[in-house]
């Protein structure tokens, strides 16, 4: 998918993004990018014809950048456990700089049965992006030995990228960046602890 924009678009859908985080779907409006980007309605309408469309192109591109930073792990690090470390590192990152303290696609899957359909149908191949590379990750340390799947790969893998999502749910809700960490540890101690 293109995800090609102009430098006032990304502006734009940069802002979004950050909002979405934030609140989901229904927490902004074109005022509050307009206000901030210094830019009228009208503008943001010439490049996002609607709310829809801008939301769905940030959840494409943030699938986009996911998928990309999931192809680095694969590259950089050989070893499975690593990259799972390695992927709740960059979230344990994020939530305690304040920087992305919180998936996008997550927090509009709360909203999934209120928000527009092309739009879910983006966060739900987020998931499955997702739940494709760590059943890869948890199957390759199936095989090492490095894990001990209770169940098969996939469900395994769902069941990590909730607990993950959780973890961020409530490092939020306890407003303790440290909570993250805690409890995703558990999550990749209950796949190693078998072993």
């Amino acid at each position: 998918m293109n995800t090609e924009l102009s430098a006032k678009a990304t502006e734009i859908a940069d802002y979004a993004q950050s909002l979405l985080t934030i609140g989901g779907y229904n927490s902004f409006s074109y005022a509050d990018i307009a206000d901030r980007v210094r830019i009228t309605k009208a503008t943001i309408h010439h490049h996002f014809p609607s709310k829809a469309e801008l939301v769905r192109v940030v959840v494409a591109r943030y699938r986009e950048q996911a998928r990309q930073g999931l192809a680095t792990l694969d590259r950089q690090i050989a070893d499975p456990l690593a990259q799972l470390n390695a992927y709740v590192d960059y979230w344990a990152t994020c939530i305690r700089n304040g920087s992305s303290p919180f998936c996008i696609c997550a927090m509009l899957a709360v909203e999934l049965p209120t928000i527009p359909d092309e739009i879910a149908a983006e966060v739900r191949g987020h998931f499955q992006d997702l739940t494709d590379w760590l059943t890869s990750v948890l199957e390759k340390a199936a095989v090492t030995g490095q894990v001990q799947l209770q169940e098969n790969s996939t469900i395994e893998a769902r069941a990590f990228m909730a607990g993950v999502h959780g973890a961020m749910l409530a490092a939020r809700g306890f407003g303790d960046p440290e909570t993250f960490r805690t409890l995703v540890q558990l999550s990749i101690g209950r796949l190693t602890s078998a072993r």
